[in-house]
């Protein structure tokens, strides 16, 4: 009888428990084999961790990311503004002739005494 092989089933973590093992880390109150240990992990997985959250520290720190950030985020948003006015350019007849037809249906709906006080869309 052939026996089948299984794939190794990889485990996934979440950010909040990844966030807690690498605070225990810091406090450089266990060795790191106690921690994997105590979590249910490998030392390469946590250790890989806490190298990711110290490489990221810098940028918690320096102006220019933020900066450079704040500036993505305004071309974002002038880029956006853009392709919506020129999504208005583009189809502004379509959109006037909507809106003539709804005043359009709107005063057919309006009896003919109230046609001077009727609200037009």
């Amino acid at each position: 009888m052939e026996r089948e092989e299984m794939a190794p089933v990889r485990k996934t973590y979440t950010t909040e428990f990844k966030i807690k093992v690498v605070k225990e880390i810091l406090r450089e109150e266990k060795s790191l084999s106690q921690i994997a240990s105590e979590y249910g992990t490998h030392v390469n997985v946590i250790s890989r961790w806490r190298d990711q959250v110290l490489a990221g520290f810098p940028a918690l720190f320096d102006d220019r990311v933020a900066q450079d950030q704040a500036a993505k985020e305004a071309e974002w948003e002038r880029e956006r503004e853009g392709l919506y006015a020129e999504m208005l350019a583009d189809n502004l007849p379509l959109v006037l002739t909507h809106v003539g037809l709804l005043e359009q249906a709107h005063l057919r709906t309006v009896p003919a005494a109230d046609y001077d006080t009727a609200e037009v869309l």
